[in-house]
């Protein structure tokens, strides 16, 4: 991840939440879940679950790890996020082991990915959420490398780029009727190769990429 440097009044005001947190003050602890409570719940829990009500159980069960944990948390330079964002990905992988016969999404990976440690400096919100997008971003670039180069070629210009259609019709030398066909079958095939590599929702995926686009 790459290194984004806050304000040091910024984390003087976490450390401050954090430290009351550790003593028992119900009113830092819930200042900190209000600012990363959301970002957990978007970024690291909904894009793995791929279901919101499954996400919003998890977001729960992460709040009562926190409050279970909280008096043995040692404060990091980057701050708590990495710490709750850590306890957010083994309470997904916990849920995705319960129901693995479920899905064909691959646990193992996103241990990897839970256990890797960070280097970070910071833990500015929209940044993380930027970087949740681009890592959708990558994972979608990597699908379209393996459906037909025109399906491809139409989900980058129409859903990606939100070109327009009668635009992207031209550009593939399609009517605009035609193109409606040959975005319907391009979409079908990229949400087949995601669910075979184990994405649970790849609409939610998909629409992440098209943030990393914007961005």
């Amino acid at each position: 991840m790459r290194l984004v440097q806050r304000g040091a009044a910024d984390l003087d005001v976490e450390r401050g939440w954090v430290d009351r947190a550790k003593a028992g003050d119900r009113a830092a602890l819930r200042s900190l879940l209000e600012k990363y409570g959301p970002v957990l719940y978007r970024a690291v829990l909904l894009p793995r679950l791929g279901d919101e009500a499954r996400a919003k159980d998890a977001l729960a069960d992460t709040y009562a790890k926190v409050v279970a944990t909280m008096p043995r948390y040692e404060w990091h330079p980057a701050g708590i996020y990495p710490w709750l964002r850590t306890i957010a990905f083994h309470v997904a992988i916990d849920m995705l082991r319960a129901r693995k016969r479920e899905t064909p999404f691959d646990v193992d990976d996103l241990q990897r990915e839970a256990d890797r440690k960070a280097d970070v400096q910071g833990t500015d919100v929209s940044y993380l959420e930027q970087e949740e997008a681009a890592r959708a971003r990558r994972k979608v670039e990597g699908a379209l490398e393996k459906i037909n180069p025109r399906y491809a070629e139409a989900i980058r210009l129409r859903v990606l780029q939100e070109r327009p259609r009668e635009e992207v019709a031209k550009a593939l030398g399609a009517t605009p009727a035609t193109f409606d066909v040959i975005l319907h079958r391009a979409m079908a095939a990229l949400r087949k190769v995601l669910t075979a590599e184990g994405v649970p929702d790849s609409d939610r995926l998909i629409d992440s990429a098209k943030r990393a686009s914007h961005g």
